[in-house]
């Protein structure tokens, strides 16, 4: 790279130069092209940028310039906008700060003048007024003008009188006292006659401007906040159309576009996400790493803007889900349930606090520094890092905002049931922003029930089929039309900085009325600072929701958290597709506070050849509704877990359920009324009688192989509430509810629960 030129001055105050820009940790200073005009500092990244693509502007007459070194210098205007600068040389340096210091000072001057100037005209004068107004501003101006000019004389008057009578005064030291002293002492009285004149004079001019400033000063405050007020708003609207401006720019200079997911997404992602990197580092817009948007939405055309009568026109024309009746926005973005029949019998009141939990101190690396790269589930664990719940009611916590799945029975289209379903999969997230405590694993034939038929309308039941890959499966049935089931697996790695816990198997949602069967993965959960600082979670990857019967797919990306992205933290973004590939929705939101969709009327792709080297698709939508919204922690929250309301009944006692329900955990138990120590000594002991347990099996199953014809020991555990299918209809095995448990509890008949507590 050849050496930065010299900045040059051009017409006009105008001063140019190369100098390095500090841009983020992985690329460090890059050499930018910094033109600095009418107190405005811009840069470029060449030269030839300068006549279409500004990349970034700072205001000097707000900012504030320091120098670190020889080198190096920092202008920043408040923290909005700060510039990390280097220049070649100390020469070069101070040729620029000069400049700098010059130009500020004159945006200075000049923006004084205009809030005064401004100060002229009301914000909202009357048309019959508006000479009056302005004689009267000139008026009042010439007045202050004259008592400046009459303030100035009068100081040079007093500077020339005042160094008279200094003279006078040094001469009257050095005679002698004789006939000149009357003299040199008649001389020296009347100078500081006309000093004291002088300086009355000054002193009445100042009384007059200060009378005639407090008169107006009051109109003039007003005149100004106006004024600024005016300024914020053509501020506000000016940064609305440069963002607008930017994006259809964008846009239409092209970008990829948002391809459809192949069959297989584990290859898919690990391929885009190469050539995703590979882009953005040729054709980056701003020097700070950045999530690249994979589509762009824009207004659609007032046209489809019209009343409920035409939508389900507009629904046809866009091939909505084989005629049936299309989307109504009022009754997609609000659809409340109120059934009848829960008003017959009082429903239960369950509690809304558990015990505080205790600040116990615990070193933490003593134990993780040799589980580094290990499972987790294979490494005994303290109850310190702990939450006061199971997996298995974590798991049940999916179902919080189950009213979506409530609506989504209730939609007619296919595609309208889809929008419900993925944010239904987004709203599981929401309740782990805070939660940094870890489950307590189930032990093996552990369950878990969720009776809300009362309240909500859905049972649940959980239930560890297997210990050594830890899994559980999961089956809720609603009496509004909707069955959801799960078996998961989690997988865990501890990396020194962050532990991964990456979820494994898949969820089933199948819709009574339509037959709709949708199917999903979990995305990968990270959380950060485990030995150093505070901890954090974050979820990141993609989810496909697929529905097997019409061949619907929504595409939800959850992008990982970027100190150098400009985007909103925990952003989540969608497309619904039909089978043909044609999108019909667009979400966006975050998995942490809410979620929202458009619906699509008009999609267009930018050209293969644009400034971006990519392609984008552009959507044309209707305006974004609110889809779903997370419910608001209960009070205290902070000092019990971060538990949602739900989570805080979870593991409220309950009479009925069966004796492996996890409500009767004793080290759980202990742990949620504060008694840590006690709650260690009973998980070790929980820990040991299931290790003693699965050595039995494992003799009896060595036992049973030995009078086998091949041999291999099999284990012979079988959970008690599921069966395992090899084959469920969806080309993957997993355990299936096969009923019996409430009946079972109806009859308070648990003979066939082991004793695992």
């Amino acid at each position: 790279m050849s050496e930065p030129k010299a900045p040059t001055a051009a017409p006009g105050d105008t001063y140019k130069g190369w100098l390095f820009k500090w841009t983020n940790y992985i690329k460090g200073y890059q050499r930018r092209w910094f033109v600095l005009s009418n107190g405005l500092l811009s840069y470029y990244r060449t030269q030839a940028e300068m006549g279409h693509t500004c990349r970034g502007t700072i205001n000097l007459a707000t900012a504030n310039i320091a120098v670190e070194d020889s080198c190096n210098f920092v202008i920043s205007n408040g923290g909005a906008q700060t510039y990390h600068l280097k220049a070649s040389s100390e020469v070069e340096r101070q040729r620029w700060i000069t400049a700098l210091e010059l130009a500020k000072a004159k945006a200075v001057r000049m923006q004084a003048e205009s809030d005064d100037s401004g100060d002229e005209c009301p914000t909202t004068p009357p048309a019959a007024g508006q000479g009056s107004r302005n004689s009267e501003v000139q008026s009042t101006l010439r007045t202050l003008g004259s008592k400046v000019e009459d303030l100035s004389t009068c100081n040079d008057l007093i500077a020339k009188h005042g160094s008279a009578l200094q003279r006078s005064l040094s001469e009257l030291e050095g005679i002698k006292l004789g006939g000149e002293t009357s003299d040199k002492i008649r001389q020296v009285t009347e100078r500081a006659t006309l000093f004291r004149i002088t300086s009355n004079a000054m002193i009445n001019a100042c009384r007059d401007f200060l009378a005639l400033a407090q008169a107006h000063s009051k109109r003039w405050q007003k005149a100004l906040q106006a004024e600024r007020e005016q300024r914020v708003r053509l501020e506000e609207t000016l940064e609305q159309l440069a963002k607008q401006h930017n994006h259809l720019e964008r846009a239409f200079r092209g970008a990829t576009v948002l391809a459809a997911p192949p069959s297989n997404p584990a290859t898919d992602s690990k391929g885009s996400g190469k050539g995703d990197a590979s882009d953005d580092e040729e054709n980056e817009f701003f020097d700070a790493c950045e999530e690249v948007q994979e589509f762009i939405t824009v207004p659609a055309d007032p046209k489809y803007h019209r009343s409920g009568s035409n939508i389900s026109g507009i629904s046809s024309e866009m091939g909505m889900d084989d005629g049936t009746t299309s989307l109504d926005e009022q009754s997609l973005a609000s659809n409340p349930e109120s059934p009848q029949s829960h008003e017959l019998e009082p429903v239960r009141k369950r509690r809304t606090r558990i015990p505080d939990k205790p600040n116990y101190s615990l070193n933490l690396w003593s134990i993780m520094k040799n589980c580094i790269g290990k499972e987790l589930s294979k490494i005994p664990m303290p109850v310190n890092f702990n939450e006061p719940i199971s997996m298995l009611q974590r798991l049940s916590e999916d179902l919080e905002y189950s009213e979506l799945l409530d609506r989504a029975a209730k939609c007619q289209s296919s595609l309208e049931q889809l929008c419900y379903v993925a944010a239904f999969t987004i709203s599981s997230y929401s309740t782990t922003v805070h939660r940094t405590g870890k489950p307590f694993n189930p032990l093996l034939g552990e369950t878990f029930e969720l009776d809300r038929l009362q309240e909500s309308g859905y049972r649940s039941l959980c239930e560890q089929v297997s210990h050594h890959p830890p899994a559980a499966a999961h089956h809720a049935i609603s009496v509004r039309g909707w069955t959801l089931r799960q078996e998961i697996t989690v997988a865990s790695k501890f990396r020194g900085k962050y532990l991964s816990i990456m979820p494994l198997g898949s969820i089933h949602c199948i819709f009574e009325k339509s037959n709709n069967h949708y199917s999903w993965k979990k995305v990968t959960t990270t959380v950060h600072n485990i030995i150093v600082g505070k901890l954090w979670i974050d979820q990141s990857g993609e989810i496909d929701v697929i529905n097997h019967r019409t061949g619907d797919r929504c595409h939800l990306k959850f992008a990982p958290y970027s100190y150098f992205s400009r985007d909103v933290a925990r952003k989540v973004t969608g497309v619904v597709t039909d089978k043909d590939g044609k999108a019909h929705y667009v979400l966006s939101g975050t998995w942490d506070e809410k979620m929202e969709f458009s619906r699509v009327m008009q999609s267009s792709r930018g050209g293969e050849d644009g400034a971006e080297g990519r392609q984008k698709t552009v959507y044309q939508t209707l305006k974004a509704r609110e889809l779903w919204r997370k419910n608001p922690l209960p009070e205290g929250a902070e000092t019990m877990y971060y538990f949602s309301s739900l989570a805080l009944t979870l593991n409220e006692p309950e009479d009925g359920v069966a004796p492996t329900d996890s409500r009767r955990r004793p080290d759980q138990r202990l742990m949620e009324q504060g008694l840590w120590d006690e709650a260690n000594a009973e998980k070790q002991r929980l820990e040991e009688k299931q290790r003693s347990v699965r050595r039995e099996r494992e003799r009896e199953a060595a036992r049973l192989a030995s009078t086998s014809e091949d041999g291999i020991p099999q284990d012979n555990y079988k959970a008690l509430w599921f069966e395992r299918q090899e084959d469920h209809g969806m080309g993957e095995p997993m355990h299936i509810y096969k009923g019996g448990y409430w009946e079972a509890k109806e009859q308070n008949n648990w003979d066939a629960c082991p004793d695992i507590f």
